[in-house]
């Protein structure tokens, strides 16, 4: 999506303000969640972001993680700034922060350790809930795609509040389904109260292994209570998928051959007919 601008009388607006307006463009926000940590979340945010931006859409990956594991996913420098903290902060605006990935199309807002800093900092703002939806009232891109942390903090909250949807990473272990109770009754209250356009685009199963029982049995846990909102893609356990970040690269850029590969290319696929619903 090109930016421009719509002049109307004295005030110009951005582009993105008169084509939402007029029902041509939607800016889809996706939060990747799960308070557990280890599920896939960063490399499912980091490998559906890259594959929207192949597939010609334009993407901003917001690491919203203090690991900062999705900026080094992309194999950027961590300590570089401005960061998504000094957005937080207020001391740089989104266009100043936000870097361009080797992938055309793909954006990223990166994070390291000082955005733990922000926890504590946002507890004193009066709007402590909304100042990321904030700062990404003016971008301009087709998806937003945030890396939460494995935490139900003020960092969560600031990316429920700015979401239209969440997106739930679940391990098929053994302790898959314990704390989503808790995350849902999260949601469920952001819902509520801050945000009531926020819904739940799908339950994603990874580190699937079609050669164990458990596996089979999670999915079919996962099945029973989240009906047609479990993606139909499942993420297979992939040694190439795994290895891939310490390359500071993504699967597609890997290893685009990989059994990871193809299912987050799958993924992409039913993550933009849900969206397109």
């Amino acid at each position: 999506m090109q930016k421009g601008a719509y002049d109307c009388g004295d005030d110009t607006y951005p582009m993105v303000y008169f084509l939402q307006r007029e029902g041509l463009m939607k800016q889809t926000v996706i939060a990747v969640i799960n308070q557990k940590g280890g599920v896939g979340k960063t490399t499912t945010a980091v490998n559906l972001g890259y594959q929207l931006a192949a597939e010609h859409a334009t993407v901003l990956l917001v690491d919203l993680d203090p690991q900062g594991n999705a900026t080094s996913g992309l194999g950027l420098d961590k300590e570089a700034e401005p960061t998504s903290y000094e957005v937080l902060s207020g001391d740089a605006s989104l266009d100043q922060a936000v870097r361009q990935a080797e992938r055309e199309g793909l954006y990223i807002l990166p994070a390291n350790a000082n955005l733990a800093a922000a926890e504590v900092e946002l507890v004193h703002h009066a709007e402590r809930e909304f100042v990321l939806r904030r700062a990404l009232d003016r971008a301009t891109y087709d998806y937003v795609i945030i890396d939460c942390p494995p935490a139900l903090g003020l960092l969560t909250i600031n990316a429920l509040t700015a979401a239209d949807s969440i997106l739930i990473p679940v391990q098929a272990e053994y302790y898959a389904l314990e704390g989503l109770g808790q995350l849902l009754a999260t949601v469920q209250r952001v819902k509520e109260v801050l945000n009531p356009h926020l819904n739940l685009l799908g339950v994603l199963l990874t580190m699937f292994d079609k050669r164990t029982s458990l596996s089979e049995q999670v999915a079919a846990e996962l099945k029973s209570h989240f009906g047609d909102r479990l993606f139909k893609t499942v993420i297979p356990r992939n040694v190439r998928l795994a290895e891939a970040p310490s390359f500071g690269k993504t699967i597609f850029e890997h290893d685009r051959w990989s059994k990871g590969a193809r299912a987050y290319k799958q993924l992409a696929r039913e993550v933009t007919k849900r969206v397109d619903r």
